[in-house]
Parts: C-alpha cells; structure tokens; sequence
C-alpha cells in the first residue's frame, strides 16, 4: 500500500463517528467491547468492526483479562496520545504521537547525540 493511500485510510477511520466514539471512551480508560456498545449505544458488532479498523492502523492495543469466573474477556486502550494532520506542498501528512517510557525516550535522544 502506497503513503498516499495509507494516508486516505488512516483519515476516513478516524473520520469515521463511531470509531471517533470509540476512541473517546477507551481515551479515559481501557473497555471491553460489551462496555463500549453499552457506552457509546452502539451494537457489539459495529464495536468490534470498529476496533478492527482501529487496530490495522495501530491506534488502539487490547489486553487479555480473566473474569473472577474464570472467563477471559479482552480490553481496549488509545495506543496514541494525539494525531497531527497538516497539509504540506498540496500533500496530507499524518502524525501520531505515541505515549513513551520516559527512560526510552531519554536513552534514544542519547543514542541520538552520541553516534559510535
């Protein structure tokens, strides 16, 4: 797949409202996908059709949980903490910005300034 269309796509799903919903409430905190339909009044389906998009883009990340029953049920969290989107020389251009390990940070800026 090309920049461009990577691109197109990356912005028809977050463009999407109810992958926009999603995102929103798993922003303030992981969710299963039952608490998501409840929450943002959306079919289990559609929930899981939009994390499916989310997920091919790396935007959200899931864990696996077990119940006290013993069931094992997945939650969803933002995997970004803001996007950019410019417009550059007639060209779109997407950034997303990651949370990061502030010790990883620091290590790669190091790495950065000190070429072996």
């Amino acid at each position: 797949m090309d920049d461009e269309r990577a691109i197109e796509e990356i912005l028809d799903t977050i463009g999407d409202e109810h992958a926009r919903r999603v995102l929103a409430a798993i922003s303030r905190e992981p969710r299963s996908a039952k608490d998501l339909s409840e929450e943002c009044d959306l079919s289990l389906p559609t929930v899981y059709r939009r994390i499916e998009m989310l997920t091919q883009y790396d935007l959200i990340k899931d864990q696996t949980l077990v119940a006290d029953d013993g069931n094992h049920y997945k939650v969803y969290e933002s995997n970004f903490e803001s996007t950019v989107i410019s417009l550059e020389d007639d060209e779109y251009k997407v950034r997303i910005y990651r949370e990061e390990n502030l010790p990883d940070r620091f290590s790669q800026l190091w790495d950065d300034l000190n070429p072996e």
